[in-house]
């Protein structure tokens, strides 16, 4: 009796055990189905404008390399625009073809999926802190920066990366036309000197913990220490000086005596407030009408002379 049994709960297992492999085999053929049969020759049966092959002079056109999209076993043209088997498939005639993933703004595709996109390879990638950087929080898209089709990408470039920044950041590009800039126009710096434009934990998207080491990575002879120190150097840079650019030499907010008396007004001391008559009491020194202060006090960012304390050697 018992055989009889055992063989009936046999035959039920197996039946299961079948039907649930016909039911994956079908559902993995429904998923392999989207993709396109030739993968990037069906793209490319349409798609061969210049702008489009072009990404055969990219990185993520590489055969020989597994982590591009086009190395071995990869998806090509897929692995980014998602599947497009019924996209490259036929269509009736007046009928719109099915949509695959695309990028840059004015595109179906909203930004998070766009940039999910990109994340899937990138998130790795060292320094990587994009969620919740000001980029992401403003819903900026990779490809609002980026374009991967073409071989030289203008952002990566130190010489165009600039004028990609400046399309959003406006103040910047007017700061940085000005008589004294860093030398973004020569093509000599680019922003991502500065700032880290996929996410830090710093003020400002910062390269370095704060502003003023940001600046001493180049002018490290400002860095100190001090015998005698100045205390805006120590505290901020931007006290003083406009980092995108100015209209007055070496690139400080105001011209002198007026930056110094932002914060000098001493009554026994050649620095009365500048107004548009002229200094107050009419007896300043001519040395301070003539230029600035600085005419003296040549050591403004501090002193290691012994007798120093006016930053005056």
């Amino acid at each position: 009796m018992e055989s009889p049994t055992i063989s009936r709960f046999s035959l039920v297992t197996c039946v299961l055990l079948l039907s649930s492999s016909v039911a994956f085999a079908q559902t993995s053929t429904d998923s392999e189905s989207t993709y396109s049969r030739a993968g990037a020759d069906s793209c490319i049966a349409c798609h061969e404008d210049a702008a489009t092959m072009s990404i055969f002079k990219t990185p993520h056109a590489v055969p020989t390399d597994a982590r591009s999209p086009f190395g071995s076993g990869q998806l090509q043209c897929e692995a980014c625009h998602g599947p497009g088997g019924e996209h490259a498939g036929r269509v009736r005639r007046g009928q719109e073809r099915p949509p695959v993933i695309r990028f840059g703004s004015g595109t179906a595709t909203t930004i998070v999926e766009q940039n999910g996109v990109c994340l899937d390879c990138h998130s790795g990638d060292a320094g990587f802190a994009w969620h919740g950087s000001g980029h992401d929080d403003n819903e900026v898209a990779c490809a609002d920066c980026h374009q991967v089709h073409i071989a030289h990408d203008p952002v990566l470039q130190t010489a165009n990366q600039p004028d990609v920044c400046f399309d959003c950041h406006q103040q910047q590009r007017s700061q940085a036309l000005k008589p004294y800039s860093h030398p973004f126009s020569e093509g000599k710096m680019d922003c991502s000197g500065c700032h880290s434009p996929h996410g830090e934990t710093t003020d400002r998207l910062f390269v370095r913990q704060t502003l003023n080491d940001t600046c001493f990575e180049c002018h490290a002879e400002k860095r100190g220490p001090y015998l005698w120190e100045h205390a805006p150097v120590a505290e901020d840079c931007s006290t003083c000086h406009d980092p995108h650019g100015s209209n007055h030499p070496g690139m400080v907010s105001l011209r002198g005596p007026m930056l110094c008396q932002t914060c000098h007004s001493q009554a026994d001391h050649q620095s009365f407030a500048n107004g548009p008559d002229g200094l107050a009491d009419g007896t300043a020194s001519k040395y301070l009408l003539g230029r600035n202060c600085m005419n003296c006090h040549t050591q403004v960012h501090g002193s290691n002379h012994p007798s120093g304390s006016k930053l005056m050697r």
